[in-house]
């Protein structure tokens, strides 16, 4: 199994966009017995990949409690990038 930052970033190759909710909904199964499987932690990872340019931030919104969320995506030369590197 891969670490679980991989796995976020490989997400990515496979959505349009995606919440950090969206992330943890999806990887739940496989990573939720992660110590780093916390939602501030797993923001804080996205907000590096984005820094990183290997994600780009889509947009922002509310959410239902009125929290903010931002959603993240990766165009296909960050695809490529996040492929060459995690098979």
């Amino acid at each position: 199994m891969r670490p679980l930052n991989y796995a976020m970033l490989k997400y990515f190759t496979t959505v349009d966009e995606a919440s950090v909710d969206d992330v943890m909904r999806d990887l739940k199964g496989d990573y939720s017995t992660f110590t780093a499987f916390k939602r501030d932690r797993m923001q804080e990872a996205l907000m590096t990949a984005e820094k990183n340019g290997l994600i780009s931030e889509t947009r922002v919104d509310l959410d239902d409690n009125g929290e903010l969320r931002v959603f993240y995506g990766a165009d296909a030369e960050q695809r490529d990038t996040i492929n060459s590197y995690i098979k």
